[in-house]
């Protein structure tokens, strides 16, 4: 009698345990079909959404966990802030300010109409080679700084260069400067909280992007994939830093795994350092809550004569404007396209209009590193090489060290330097930064780098990608399924 009761005991256990489970396992189902339903309302390409409602349908745990984590966007309120802050308004003052290039804007309106700032004349720029040159030239401006720094960067390490950016910082801050710090949560991961006390007790402002955005709150797991990849730091409105350096002594080459790190950043003065300054207190408001002080100038000092056109993009834009307007940029080349990026995993968009300019002649080179810091973003990257090989396009591997730097250069017209790689992280997933240079002086610079570097490349042939071994193809094939997310 005693072992019939304890068998209905563990029975209307067993009963119950299976109604926790069943709800449980509704409610993923709920989840699934909501997110299916989403995935089909919002959906850019057919490939990706069916692969997501594919794999909603015959595996929702744990389709689900990712398809928040990875698939679905939720920056309108980070579009909102961004109406608030006036990012509309911001042609007209230029024009008030007589600011404007327009020749140059009416040149290339696409990447005009993106960054909704047109191309502002009055500009002074210096190219940055390499970390040294890079952090000189920063750590001098915040030296300089009399009212305001805005420091910005995805990446900031808790070792030497980080350490003497914080003691910088703080010694400006202790002179009456207000300084504020924004790095991203994901790429500063490591960074300790006895670093960002020591600043906050100086009275710097510090705060990581998703601050407001935390994992557990609601649409959080949804911000995870959505990084803030930009580099700035603006001085007193007047001087401003963007390009491909983040805070570590690995941007200095001082890392032995990577060795020398080949990057590139600029330093522009004048109007555009204000353009980046508006990026920034957008990131702010979105990242803490606060707005930050902005006062218009009265007048605004113009040291050179260079255009200057400052493009943020992100996953708030209502389009994928990073990617249309690279696109754009691709399409209009005639005679030379030269583009240089650690991380190589296009769309069908960009591969397809980088086929027709080789089509139409163009001295299309792709200029990769040889070495990986990212495996599975190399692997998949050599399959997109070897197809760009296989239609005639020059793939080179930079040999003298980790090549990371993000610069474009089409004919003798327009050059870039940012924090764009050409992949779909930058084009449609990141918060990214790009300067954009029309002045033969600066297009000359960036040649004169550009050909200097081409002579520390090795060019991969046809015979080299076509000698791969099975594994090998398998391996980066498998890998460039993964593209859209790497």
């Amino acid at each position: 009698m005693n072992l019939l009761v304890g068998f209905d005991d563990v029975l209307r256990a067993i009963v119950a345990d299976l109604h926790i489970v069943a709800a449980i396992m509704a409610a993923i189902y709920v989840l699934a079909f909501v997110c299916a339903v989403r995935e089909i309302m919002i959906s850019r390409t057919s490939q990706g959404s069916i692969a997501w409602i594919l794999a909603l349908a015959l595996l929702p745990f744990p389709t689900t966990l990712l398809y928040l984590i990875v698939g679905w966007k939720a920056f309108d309120d980070y579009a909102t802030d961004r109406i608030r802050n006036g990012r509309a308004a911001r042609p007209l003052r230029a024009k008030d300010l007589a600011l404007i290039d327009h020749a140059t804007s009416d040149l290339w309106p696409v990447q005009s109409k993106v960054s909704e700032v047109p191309f502002l004349s009055g500009n002074e720029v210096e190219l940055l080679v390499d970390g040294h040159a890079t952090f000189d030239s920063i750590f001098a401006g915040i030296a300089a700084a009399k009212s305001y720094l805005l420091v910005q960067f995805y990446i900031v390490r808790d070792d030497a260069l980080g350490k003497e950016l914080a003691e910088r910082l703080i010694e400006r801050a202790n002179a009456g400067v207000k300084v504020y710090l924004l790095y991203d949560d994901i790429g500063s991961t490591g960074m300790p909280r006895r670093f960002r006390s020591q600043l906050r007790a100086a009275g710097i402002n510090v705060a990581g992007f998703n601050q407001r955005h935390k994992f557990l709150r609601l649409y959080g797991p949804t911000r995870i994939n959505y990084r803030n990849h930009r580099k700035i730091v603006v001085a007193d409105g007047e001087h401003a830093w963007v390009g491909g350096h983040n805070v570590g002594v690995e941007y200095l080459g001082q890392d032995p795994k990577f060795g020398r790190w080949r990057d590139t950043h600029v330093r522009v003065s004048g109007p555009a350092a204000l353009a980046c300054a508006l990026l920034f207190r957008e990131d702010w408001e979105w990242a803490t809550g606060e707005v930050l002080p902005s006062n218009p100038p009265a007048s605004v000092a113009t040291p050179g004569e260079q255009p200057v056109l400052v493009m943020g993009t992100g996953p708030a834009d209502r389009l994928e404007e990073c990617a249309i307007a690279f696109t754009d940029i691709i399409g209009r080349a005639r005679h030379r396209l030269w583009i240089v990026s650690p991380y190589f995993v296009p769309d069908t968009d960009i591969r397809t209009a980088l086929f027709a300019a080789k089509l139409r002649g163009v001295d299309v080179q792709i200029m990769l590193p040889n070495e990986p810091d990212h495996k599975l973003v190399w692997l998949a990257s050599i399959a997109h090489a070897d197809a760009m090989i296989e239609h005639g396009i020059t793939i080179q591997r930079y040999q003298a060290g980790f090549l990371h730097q993000k610069v474009l250069l089409m004919d003798d017209q327009i050059a870039t330097v940012g924090s764009v790689n050409f992949d779909n992280r930058s084009f449609a997933i990141n918060f990214e930064i790009t300067i954009w240079f029309t002045d033969p002086q600066t297009i000359s610079e960036v040649e004169a780098m550009l050909v200097k570097d081409f002579e520390s490349c090795r060019k991969v042939s046809l015979e080299e990608v076509r000698s791969r071994s099975w594994v090998m193809r398998f391996m980066t094939q498998a890998a460039r399924l993964l593209s859209p997310v790497l």
